[in-house]
């Protein structure tokens, strides 16, 4: 490692000198005061909803992550109920969904996935009632008033990347990709799906949201991202049919189950968390394990992404996922939630990290700096389409300057929310100490260890093993250290 990681610095002006040296493109900055109810990340957000205006408390966001710890019906465990009430303490006043809600069995990226369960002796309705509820509950106990508070439920097929009942993946795919394919050693023979049987996808997420809706959720996501199924079929230039090839078709599935959502139930708010941009795949170079795109040269021009610029797919092109915003406003869509690539092909970019999970590669370069790419990402994004509300991801790897890189990009309206996913797991409570005005307890800051990901990768439940006790006490804790010890040596 040759690059010092955020909690090496000693003051936030240390921090803002590598932060600013590291900018290539300019224009990013790190404040050094922070916190308090006047602080930008402490003011509220209205937006616009079918039911009229809504408020939120302030700017933080609790983004889906996968638990691996629901029950193998779909059904909530203690585990699940105990993140989702943690969440709800956070004092984030935005939550996207406490998980992502599979919208039928084949379509989960693992068998403790919450999924909409067609056995009708299973109760869905109780179960996300349930959530819904500890979430509820977490907040007012800790916050007081929920009315400034807004919950979403994430709705996915997880496509190429399913592994509904076990380890073995079980693809259902919008289009071959020969990269992927390689990559996970899948032949030709993998299921690629019919166009019926994308329709039948776009019920069932329609089926999810209406029971959402009905159970008291103010939104649902149409999840768009991570090379889960409908971020693939954004980029499924090769696929022949109603679904691919041209940017019609190739949005034509999201932009049919928006409006089936809105003509089921038109109270319900509608969201997406979309890859924004994404890059060819890296693999772990031999020798030193770090992460490189292989055998680019043989693949152009590639068509099997979204927002990559075909001729050199490890840089974007804005155009189509610009014009794809623009389809989302136009929907009246409640805000996009923003990620850029995926944490099965591009752990590095997607989830900056000092430390790779059991199944990744070691960073090409200092993670800070595709922390940046994120937030230039959605500055550019902001500037071609500023009239819908963005949230940002990335910003984890920040650890104790979190708070002064993110008040910038408030402050300066260059995204209007701050998504937090896997520093959640570790220190829940840090949107409520940074509105406080209370100093971050250093203790608890995710460092990015990915156990969180190490863990469910090798089929035990998703948490913070290092930082909470809950997951430290659990005979999985020891397993990883193993596991970590030995992902070392590859």
């Amino acid at each position: 490692m040759d690059y010092a990681p955020p909690g090496r610095f000693k003051t936030a002006a240390d921090f803002r000198d590598r932060w600013r040296e590291l900018d290539a493109l300019g224009g990013l900055d790190c404040d050094l005061e922070v916190g308090g109810p006047d602080d930008p990340l402490s003011r509220p957000f209205d937006f616009a909803t079918p039911t009229g205006p809504r408020r939120v408390g302030n700017r933080f966001v609790v983004h889906p992550m996968e638990g691996w710890d629901a029950n193998g019906d779909g059904t909530p465990s203690d585990d699940t109920i105990r993140r989702w009430r943690r969440f709800g303490e956070s004092g984030a006043k935005l939550v996207w969904g406490g998980e992502a809600y599979a919208v039928q069995p084949d379509g989960r990226a693992n068998p403790n996935q919450l999924h909409l369960n067609p056995d009708p002796g299973v109760d869905d309705a109780r179960s996300l009632r349930t959530l819904l509820e500890a979430l509820k509950q977490g907040h007012a106990e800790s916050h007081g008033s929920t009315e400034d508070l807004l919950v979403g439920l994430q709705l996915t097929h997880s496509g190429r990347f399913s592994r509904p009942t076990g380890s073995t993946m079980s693809p259902r795919i919008a289009e071959l990709n020969p990269v992927l394919s390689a990559k996970y050693g899948l032949d030709a023979g993998v299921h690629v799906l019919t166009d019926a049987e994308l329709r039948e996808i776009s019920d069932n997420m329609v089926r999810a949201a209406c029971l959402a809706a009905d159970v008291g959720f103010d939104f649902v996501d149409v999840k768009c991202c991570h090379g889960y199924l409908l971020h693939e079929l954004l980029g499924a230039h090769t696929r022949r049919g109603d679904y691919g090839g041209s940017f019609e078709n190739r949005t034509r599935l999201f932009r049919d189950t928006v409006k089936a959502i809105q003509g089921e139930r038109p109270r319900l708010a509608i969201g997406c968390r979309v890859s924004i941009t994404d890059t060819y795949p890296l693999f772990r170079r031999e020798g030193d394990a770090i992460g490189v795109p292989r055998g680019v040269e043989d693949h152009l021009p590639w068509r099997h992404g979204f927002g990559v610029n075909a001729m050199d797919p490890t840089t974007s092109d804005f155009t189509e996922p610009a014009a794809f915003l623009e389809m989302c406003r136009d929907l009246g869509l409640l805000a996009a939630n923003l990620t850029v690539g995926s944490p099965y092909y591009c752990p590095h970019l997607q989830r900056p990290a000092a430390y790779p999970p059991s199944d990744g590669y070691l960073p090409p370069r200092d993670p800070l700096c595709e922390v940046q790419r994120h937030l230039h990402t959605v500055r550019t994004i902001r500037a071609m389409v500023p009239d819908l509300p963005l949230v940002g991801s990335g910003w984890s790897y920040l650890q104790q300057f979190l708070p002064n890189v993110a008040r910038v990009e408030v402050r300066l309206g260059m995204v209007d929310f701050v998504g937090l996913g896997r520093s959640m797991l570790s220190y829940p409570t840090l949107p409520a100490d940074v509105v406080a005005g209370r100093p971050l307890d250093r203790k608890q800051l995710c460092r990015t260890f990915s156990d969180c990901t190490t863990a469910p990768r090798n089929g035990m439940i998703s948490g913070c093993y290092p930082l909470d006790r809950h997951y430290r006490a659990m005979p999985q804790a020891v397993d990883l250290k193993v596991l970590r010890k030995e992902a070392s040596k590859a």
